[in-house]
């Protein structure tokens, strides 16, 4: 399929078995990797797909193993991640799905996951952007109270990678400084967990001023605006020359906040690069950075399952005016425009982008 087309399809409704079931979905955020599937820099090989993986929704139709396993029955109001992992590998054991190869969408095997699944894969029902998910015997789900608006749910996403990367790989002490560049939604999210981790300060890095730099100083976090002020300098004078412990860089194709990044960094600091760079080289003495201050750098990918509960817990409590990420909403049939303001940021104002079937 051509990149940057979308079109409305009919798909037949399977018929339930014992172990699966269907979700009727209510709303289904955009993140990232859509708009690189969208314009086919990443999967141009896998044909027509059904976007869309940060997916809330009502149950449809549930098989009666299917109900003991996930603990759910006809009408729950569920979150669906977007891994379909095996469930038995070493990876999978260690609380690490998003790297199981049934589920990776990188992989050159054949693999199983929301939103990037090819709707020649029966049923084809494997993407949020749908009236119906099929929800297939390795899902992993979540129950969202009732009481919270689907779309509100569907921040579960960048909330629960925040808790991952800041707080159980970033290690943020109570007390500490966590320095976020880029506050896109899962910048945003990592700016609630560290505040709701006892971060001292957390300092928010944008390219300019305006609505993230705006939401993230609202939830909590210090702004700070590249094309107004020396980065460095800034972290620096907030930090009274201490730095940072923690750092997230979530800048897409810039390899040049990695620098940024090991600047900030104190010693025995831990990077987190959550962030594709595209294929850019990152240039400079790394190396000689990384030892001379005996960083930790990790690389992350998605989360792990206790993450996302803590994440529900934390959108249901309140405590967080996370309406400010959640900014657009878009009908199914608007599906074009939705991605196209969310990956050509046609609106500045977008961050967290919805669509509601």
């Amino acid at each position: 399929m051509a990149p940057l087309r979308t079109e409305l399809r009919q798909l037949p409704v399977p018929t339930v078995g014992a172990d699966d079931g269907l979700l009727t979905v209510e709303a289904c955020g955009l993140c990232g990797t859509d708009w690189d599937f969208y314009t086919r820099q990443r999967g141009a090989h896998l044909g027509p797909l059904i976007l869309g993986h940060e997916i809330v929704g009502r149950v449809l139709a549930v098989g009666e193993g299917a109900a003991r396993r996930w603990h759910i029955k006809t009408g729950d109001r569920i979150a669906v991640e977007e891994f379909l992992p095996c469930g038995q590998c070493e990876l999978c054991k260690s609380g690490r799905p998003a790297l199981c190869e049934a589920t990776d969408s990188r992989s050159e095997k054949p693999f199983l996951r929301y939103g990037s699944t090819p709707v020649d894969v029966p049923p084809g029902l494997w993407g949020g952007f749908s009236e119906i998910l099929y929800l297939h015997p390795r899902a992993l789900v979540h129950h969202v109270p009732d009481d919270l608006s689907p779309d509100l749910a569907t921040l579960f996403v960048p909330v629960s990678n925040g808790i991952r990367w800041v707080l159980k790989e970033g290690q943020l002490p109570r007390g500490g400084t966590a320095v976020i560049i880029g506050p896109g939604a899962h910048g945003l999210g990592c700016v609630v967990a560290a505040v709701e981790g006892g971060a001292k300060q957390v300092i928010a890095v944008s390219r300019s001023s305006g609505a993230r730099l705006d939401a993230a100083q609202a939830l909590g976090a210090i702004p700070v605006a590249a094309d107004r002020a020396d980065v460095v300098a800034s972290v620096r004078e907030i930090t009274n020359g201490e730095m940072a412990d923690v750092i997230v860089d979530l800048a897409p194709g810039a390899p040049d906040t990695v620098e940024t990044a090991l600047a900030l960094a104190r010693k025995a600091a831990t990077i987190i690069l959550a962030a594709s760079k595209r294929g850019k080289p990152v240039t400079g003495s790394l190396n000689d950075i990384v030892v001379r201050k005996e960083l930790t750098v990790k690389g992350v990918r998605g989360r792990d399952y206790q993450s996302v509960e803590e994440a529900l817990r934390l959108i249901a409590s309140r405590r967080y005016p996370l309406e400010r990420i959640r900014t657009h909403e878009f009908q199914l049939e608007q599906a074009d425009q939705a991605l196209r303001v969310q990956g050509e940021r046609t609106d500045p104002s977008a961050i967290h982008v919805t669509v509601v079937p």
